[in-house]
């Protein structure tokens, strides 16, 4: 590399020309040695090979060999080094190392990047503005184009190029999800006292349910607006796949919900829909009228364990990337929430193996019905 400078003299400015290079193998092993073997400082080293200090300082940086990173006795959790030895107790530095890690920079700077492709970016620049995630994209890649290569990005490659300079002026990153992912307890607190008659613990859920292979089971929850208003969701998710129902309810009592609820379910065959796991909340004191008009089955989830409703609670999650907290739902219409809804389920998901829950359900619901015939599935609800 050359470049030119000029020089300031009591005359002006006179330009001058001053050849500059990366150091070569001969350089870095000299420093190798008048560092490591003779213990010599960056201002001593630079004198000897004739460079500038800060050429110096800075080489160490590039070739840091330490000694556990080339060994089975690397522990990530513990500073790197090894358990014996005292000169492996720092890193020091190698010329190999340097040299090593200088070609393999020159060799990523000439990789083409994936995104020149024009088909790609374009179906990547269309997922990212629906909200997906870049392992979203990358998974759906492969069940949408599966033998064309050039359709290929990884998520963590795509993820370096939202943030990339080159793109600060689209500002990728606002189509990213928001928030910190939290971790759920594994167990819950104590409630003080039940407050849902006729409840029936998760504890006596079935056992089959947890893995998910059954067809039919949900998970309900409510998602609440902004206040004044009392208008809420009313959210039913089927577990296996992840399928979302939503509607609009008036406020959080009981009457409303149980009312949403049925009008949710009656249209549902019986065989898809056994049973719903609710939280502890009392928007759900009204429960049984919905079992007997539908002949479904309520579980309550342990006190302060959402993650037993897990798919519910993710569910609600994507609901509010649209409909973000503090937000009321007085101007919108129900065409708005199903709008909502039915671009949720179209979305491909990770463990449903980048099929959409659209996709999952209305396979599984073909199964049942090519089985058996239902007579009428539901009785009005009473009062």
């Amino acid at each position: 590399m050359v470049g030119r400078v000029q020089v300031l003299t009591g005359e002006g400015v006179a330009p001058m020309t001053k050849v500059y290079s990366h150091l070569s193998g001969e350089e870095q092993v000299r420093i190798d040695e008048l560092r490591n073997r003779e213990g010599l400082g960056v201002c001593q080293i630079a004198l000897r090979i004739g460079r500038d200090k800060s050429t110096v300082s800075r080489e160490p940086g590039r070739g840091l060999w330490v000694a556990s990173d080339e060994n089975g006795s690397y522990r990530p959790y513990r500073p790197k080094r090894l358990k014996a030895g005292a000169w492996t107790s720092r890193p020091f530095y190698s010329a190999m190392t340097a040299q090593r890690k200088a070609e393999t920079r020159a060799r990523e700077s000439r990789r083409p990047m994936r995104m020149s492709y024009s088909p790609l970016l374009a179906w990547v620049m269309d997922a990212l503005r629906k909200g997906w995630t870049p392992e979203r994209i990358e998974g759906r890649l492969k069940v949408e184009w599966p033998d064309d290569p050039r359709m290929r990005i990884s998520h963590e490659c795509l993820h370096r190029w939202i943030h990339a300079k080159p793109q600060r002026a689209l500002d990728l990153r606002r189509y990213l999800p928001r928030g910190k992912r939290h971790r759920t307890r594994s167990k819950g607190r104590r409630a003080r006292g039940p407050r849902i008659p006729m409840r029936v613990p998760i504890t006596d859920r079935p056992k089959k349910v947890d893995s998910r292979h059954e067809f039919g089971h949900f998970e309900s929850d409510t998602v609440v607006g902004a206040s004044p208003s009392k208008r809420c969701i009313d959210t039913q998710v089927e577990r296996k796949s992840r399928r979302l129902f939503a509607r609009f309810i008036p406020d959080k009592g009981a009457p409303a919900t149980a009312r949403a609820e049925y009008d949710i379910h009656k249209d549902i065959p019986a065989p898809a829909r056994i049973d719903r796991t609710w939280d502890n909340g009392t928007e759900s004191s009204c429960h049984l009228l919905v079992d007997e008009a539908l002949g479904m089955l309520t579980y309550y989830a342990d006190p302060y364990s959402s993650h037993q409703r897990g798919s519910n609670e993710n569910r609600n999650g994507r609901i509010r990337r649209y409909l973000p907290k503090r937000t009321s739902f007085d101007d919108l219409t129900d065409e708005d929430l199903q709008a909502i809804v039915q671009e949720i389920n179209d979305t491909p998901m990770k463990v449903l193996d980048w099929e959409t829950p659209n996709e999952v359900w209305y396979r599984e619901l073909g199964k049942i019905m090519s089985k058996t015939s239902h007579p009428k599935t539901s009785v009005a609800l009473t009062n």
